[in-house]
């Protein structure tokens, strides 16, 4: 076995290694999430203890003192008023299992970081990259305490600003990661001069595919208002609402634009529009894409972008339709990310 020390490729691969394993991660902590806010279950923990915290009640008494200090707070006494020990440990571990893994993401970030540092892997604009999501890594936690704060109110539900807030961190720490992961496992060659080859085929420009992942991302915000306002719930048919193309009721609230943010009818309607322009323009992009001279790391990517696309407009108009049964709505907020993954993918690969 050689004893030569790693090259400067291998130690990228290797932290690019890490970085999408920790992208895995985060993945899975923001459909954990969907699937806590989806059956209630956030509110179960009405304190928040970052340095303490890593360990659930054991002991009945610990169970029973736990229990009692929700049973202080209004979702308990307006919504769930009467449940049982039993009843509690089932909401609450959900979102003490995503707490959990909010601190284990914390943890396989930073020991790889330091050790990397130790070892001098990690150039220092990389090492900027690295700490400034640490740091945005640690502010979503803090993020996540605001938003469940907003639900230990008079109105037990938390604010839909605030869960968009969480989601949209989460997805721009995500979509960070994977866009510097990608470029130390596969690195661009220095810019070549501009234009295709003689005789080649114009791929669809980068920018083009940025542009669908800006897309894909405001999205995904707009649907954290439909989460937020529980706005799945209503006008549960498809392609039409209430019978016409814009239901009535849009543009009830004064201001004006409050409706765009706080009107279940407006919300669902922009979320309906932005996601019916995100399909039309992704076919649009695959098409021209599929004409052209692609290598074939790059079809790949497009070609997975298409079929994302087109699943996870299936699995929003099935959750739509069944009325938000848990196992369609994660999967569809499942969807989301991976939709948003192709689309920065695709983007990297486009890019000369």
């Amino acid at each position: 076995m050689s004893d030569a020390p790693l090259t400067a490729a291998q130690r990228g691969r290797i932290i690019a290694y890490w970085l999408l394993a920790v992208c895995v991660m985060v993945y899975a902590m923001v459909v954990l999430g969907g699937v806590t806010r989806l059956t209630h279950s956030g509110l179960s923990m009405v304190e928040w203890k970052p340095a303490t915290g890593w360990l659930p009640p054991f002991a009945e008494a610990e169970w029973r003192s736990v229990f009692g200090k929700y049973k202080e707070f209004p979702e308990y006494q307006k919504v769930n008023a009467g449940m049982t020990l039993g009843e509690f440990k089932s909401i609450f571990w959900l979102e003490f299992l995503h707490r959990l893994w909010g601190r284990l993401i914390g943890l396989a970030f930073l020991a790889p970081f330091v050790f990397f540092a130790a070892k001098r892997w990690v150039s220092r604009a990389l090492g900027w990259k690295l700490a400034l999501m640490f740091v945005l890594g640690g502010l979503q936690g803090v993020l996540g305490w605001y938003m469940v704060k907003s639900g230990l109110t008079d109105r037990p539900d938390v604010s839909q600003y605030r869960l968009t807030a969480h989601l949209g961190a989460a997805l721009a720490v995500y979509g960070y990661m994977l866009w510097v992961a990608l470029g130390l496992l596969w690195p661009k060659p220095p810019p070549s001069p501009p234009g295709p080859p003689p005789g080649a085929k114009r791929a669809p420009p980068a920018r083009s595919a940025m542009m669908l992942a800006a897309l894909v991302f405001v999205t995904a915000l707009s649907g954290g208002l439909v989460a937020g306002l529980d706005a799945g719930f209503a006008f549960n048919t498809f392609p039409l609402m209430d019978g016409g193309f814009m239901p009535e009721g849009m543009f009830d609230m004064t201001p004006a634009y409050l409706n765009f943010f706080e009107n279940i009818a407006a919300v669902q309607f922009e979320h309906r529009l932005l996601a019916e322009a995100v399909i039309i323009l992704t076919m649009l992009f695959w098409l021209q894409a599929r004409k052209a001279d692609l290598a074939a790391r790059a079809r790949l990517a497009v070609n997975l972008f298409a079929l994302t696309a087109l699943a996870q407009v299936a699995l929003g108009i099935s959750t739509l339709l069944l009325v938000v049964p848990v196992a369609l709505a994660s999967a569809h907020q499942a969807g989301a990310v991976a939709l948003f993954t192709m689309s920065l993918w695709s983007a990297y690969e486009l890019k000369s």
